[in-house]
């Protein structure tokens, strides 16, 4: 529940000649070696008030969002938290309760920081040892955060044995300035739409897709969602903002079924436009009007490799729904279990953060089913600046992508593999480059007991004739994901359809991709060649397999 009211604590302009006030310098370190660059905690504390902060804060130089906490001690404590997004956007909560949460064991002993006689106490928070050193010598309270506020002055706060604060300078003031120690806020919430907010200010956010059905319809209509092959794609135009080197990007499925019952592949894609020639055009336009894939075969597969002139669309991230989630959740009851009603598939895509800076890009989901119902999804991608990444740098070439999105345009299964010469891409590489690698995604599909889904398949990849990886795609943890499928076949052994290994997937899952160092190479033409001994169909059964490509490098 939110509720909005204005607080005005204000420092009365006249002290008490008794009471005194203190400003007190912390310093964070790591195994005793003090942290670089870092922007000191300063607590401000008198017989009245507390207040956390810190050197930049308190000179007005900090960087939004920042965020300060104030303890009311004239009004037993009361424990406000402040969140500034910038200088005219604040947000506030007040927690009673936070200053008694941690129960202190007092301990025998005693040690001198800087000149003054410190006790200690001890408590366990989230699984870590908490030990805290403080002092009643100066007779006021205070902590750099809210760990042993109503002890005395905490001087210094130790988690775990190696990660501590501790206070390296205590100045006697006249008064706490009143830049730090006036509140005057309207917009005072309560605790969990606060930590909401504080939680999505400090990255960046892209939604794509909202519910969205992608089911399958003689004539889907599209706004501002295009939507092709009878409602099996959805696609959608969206503005990434320019991002900052280091910076880590996921993207994020929230899926659930609306009517098809059965498990199926889906892919997040995006278009790729380094080339004259788009996947988009190809939906627009008719899949046949893309670059063909031949391979003695007799068949002939649209818009599957990098051609002069085309590129295939970036897989960003594969995943399979499982058997009904939410929709047939009802349907059916087991005792002991309860089913789960959404599917969260979440990926690392810092890769292509190179591509999507600062850019408008088409982002896409595809989901293979011909049920009217179909799925009803939601995606978004994040940004989280002042990461580690070493990814978000990286330049990004799409080689192929045999999964057939517009499967319902008329884009034929990869059926390919049962040729000796499998796939094969020659392209044209723009620069000389360093440790290359090949970022590959593949599932295997076939899905009756001899089919390709069941059986365990060597996928080898050749770079310019000469083998660079070989391994065989298997999962064996599909049993983990029982709760997710609730229309899954059952067998008379007890085990039910989702419990069953397959060739590198589960239904309920994503997929991971495969990153091949390909080492250095030169510019100009290459060939990669991927051979997978995909099994004979039987019947009308076939198997086939899906692959995805793309070269990273500096």
């Amino acid at each position: 529940m939110k509720y909005i009211f204005i607080i005005f604590f204000t420092i009365l302009s006249f002290q008490l000649a008794a009471q005194h006030s203190y400003k007190i310098s912390y310093t964070s370190s790591y195994n005793n070696k003090v942290t670089p660059n870092q922007d000191p905690l300063l607590v401000y504390t008198n017989k009245d008030q507390t207040v956390i902060t810190s050197a930049k804060i308190s000179e007005a130089k900090a960087s939004y969002p920042y965020e300060t906490f104030y303890i009311d001690r004239k009004q037993t404590d009361l424990y406000y938290r402040i969140y500034n997004f910038s200088a005219r956007k604040e947000i506030a909560t007040i927690d009673a309760d936070i200053l008694n949460k941690n129960v202190l064991e007092l301990k025998d002993g005693t040690r001198k920081i800087l000149g003054y006689t410190c006790k200690k106490a001890i408590t366990s928070i989230n699984s870590n040892s908490i030990e805290i050193w403080y002092t009643n010598d100066l007779s006021v309270k205070g902590a750099p955060n809210e760990v042993g506020q109503n002890l005395g002055l905490v001087l210094e706060y130790n988690r775990n044995g190696n990660s501590k604060i501790t206070a390296t300078q205590i100045e006697k003031i006249k008064s706490i300035p009143s830049t730090v120690s006036e509140l005057n806020f309207s917009n005072i919430v309560d605790g969990l739409t606060y930590q909401d907010a504080v939680w999505k200010s400090r990255f960046i956010q892209v939604p794509i897709f909202k519910d969205e059905l992608i089911n399958f319809i003689d004539q889907p209509k599209s706004d501002s969602v295009l939507r092709f092959a009878s409602g099996t794609v959805i696609l959608r135009k969206v503005k990434v903002p320019e991002i900052k080197n280091g910076s880590q990007a996921f993207v994020e499925l929230v899926q659930k079924s609306n009517g098809d019952a059965y498990d199926r592949t889906g892919s997040v894609f995006m278009i790729a436009v380094d080339q004259k020639q788009t996947f988009l055009d190809g939906m627009k336009n008719g899949v046949q009007t893309l670059p063909l894939y031949e391979n003695g075969n007799g068949k002939q597969y649209p818009g599957m490799i990098r051609t002069d002139g085309y590129s295939p669309v970036y897989e960003l991230m594969r995943f399979f729904t499982p058997f009904g989630i939410n929709h047939f959740n009802k349907r059916v009851t087991l005792k002991n279990k309860t089913w789960q009603d959404s599917v969260i598939y979440r990926q690392d895509v810092s890769e292509f953060l190179s591509v999507m800076s600062g850019k408008e890009v088409y982002i896409g989901t595809y989901i293979g089913n011909y049920d009217k119902g179909g799925h009803q999804v939601s995606l978004e991608l994040t940004i989280h600046p002042g990461g580690e990444s070493k990814m978000a740098s990286k330049k990004v070439l799409p080689i192929f992508n045999t999964t057939n999105v517009m499967e319902m345009g008329g884009q034929d299964y990869a059926t390919f593999f049962s040729e000796e010469k499998g796939l094969e891409v020659t392209f044209n590489l723009p620069e000389d480059t360093k440790n290359i690698q090949l970022r590959y995604i593949t599932t295997g599909h076939g899905g009756w007991g001899n089919g390709d889904e069941f059986v365990p398949k060597e996928n080898k990849i050749f770079l310019d004739g000469q083998m660079a990886f070989k391994f065989t795609p298997w999962r064996t943890d599909c049993g983990s994901y029982r709760l997710y499928n609730p229309v899954s076949g059952n067998f008379k052994n007890g085990l039910s359809s989702s419990d069953l290994s397959r060739s590198n997937w589960c239904p309920g899952t994503v997929t991971n991709p495969n990153y091949i160092n390909l080492g250095d190479l030169k510019a100009g033409k290459h060939t990669i060649k991927v051979q997978i001994p995909q099994g004979e169909p039987e019947g009308t059964s076939f198997s086939f397999w899906n692959v995805s490509g793309c070269l990273i490098y500096n």
